[in-house]
């Protein structure tokens, strides 16, 4: 049942993150225009179980007029609205509140910002505290997004102390290159099933500038541009999707079978398992994987 739907407002952002799901920098491509966005929010309207809009990226701040006039529609369209960013434009209260006051007059439900080393290192009175403070202060609804570097751990009540890795980044997009190194790895029979996303009934999709319709960062339901979002809500069945059919039966493993494509023998996790087979299925299924901008190849 779909409830939520969040607009990849940009895939541009300022910053290069290593552990980016979308691969998304400074030279990214693909961005919404606001008639794009009212076309897709007409569309949302005749889905009646959707609720929330959120607008993100990349960098959602970078284009905000824009950002503004979206979350306007989608609040007189009678939708909750939520932002995801990392308060990159927060260098002093005052200019905070002029960035920020246009949100509570607006009344969005959610403000999350990105507050982690991978944006900020070290740093305490970085950008995504002073927006969060300020944030706060205004009355917003404000949370915020931690995703610490990859730890090897050890967990006592696992079989024969096996290695665990902690800090809840998923190795999908950037991570794959920048982050794997020195972690423990699980052969890739043991990836049987997608523990993150319901592929079957998707409870919250993404959706680019591109039109693709993600029902997981890289895999499109389809193209909102060629078929109406609330067609392609209403038409959706996992059970004909090329990618998504095998992945509810087996998980990564069952796509490995299924296409007989060449693999390694071990990967370090699930997502790390999907995103390499999927990858090396692009030139196969270009209209259900995509856009070439997520797996780093634009």
């Amino acid at each position: 049942m779909l409830t939520g739907l969040h607009l990849l407002l940009t895939y541009q952002c300022n910053s290069e993150c290593d552990h980016c799901f979308l691969y998304c920098s400074p030279r990214s491509q693909g961005t919404f225009t606001l008639n794009q966005i009212h076309t897709l929010l007409d569309e949302a309207r005749k889905i009646n179980t959707l609720n929330t809009i959120y607008f993100e990226g990349g960098e959602a701040f970078l284009y905000y007029p824009v950002l503004i006039e979206g979350i306007k529609a989608a609040r007189e369209a009678g939708f909750n609205a939520g932002i995801v960013t990392n308060a990159y434009f927060a260098t002093d209260d005052e200019d905070i509140r002029l960035w920020l006051k246009p949100l509570v007059e607006l009344g969005i439900s959610d403000l999350s910002i990105s507050n982690d080393p991978y944006h900020y290192g070290d740093e305490k009175e970085n950008p995504a505290a002073r927006a969060r403070n300020v944030a706060l202060e205004l009355g917003l609804p404000v949370g915020e997004i931690h995703i610490d570097e990859p730890t090897i751990s050890k967990d006592e009540d696992r079989e024969k102390g096996e290695a665990i890795i902690g800090g809840n980044t998923m190795f999908r997009g950037r991570a794959v290159d920048k982050l794997l190194e020195g972690l423990p790895t699980r052969y890739w029979e043991d990836f049987t099933e997608c523990p993150y996303e319901n592929l079957e009934s998707p409870g919250r999709i993404h959706i680019d500038a591109y039109g693709n319709t993600h029902i997981c960062q890289g895999i499109s339901m389809g193209n909102v541009w060629q078929t109406p979002l609330s067609v392609v809500d209403d038409s959706w069945d996992a059970t004909t999707h090329p990618i998504c059919d095998p992945l509810v039966k087996g998980g990564p493993a069952q796509l490995i079978r299924e296409y007989g494509i060449d693999h390694e023998n071990e990967y370090v996790d699930v997502c790390h398992c999907c995103y390499q087979i999927r990858k090396s299925l692009l030139h196969r299924f270009p209209q259900y994987l995509g856009p070439p901008q997520v797996y780093g190849l634009e």
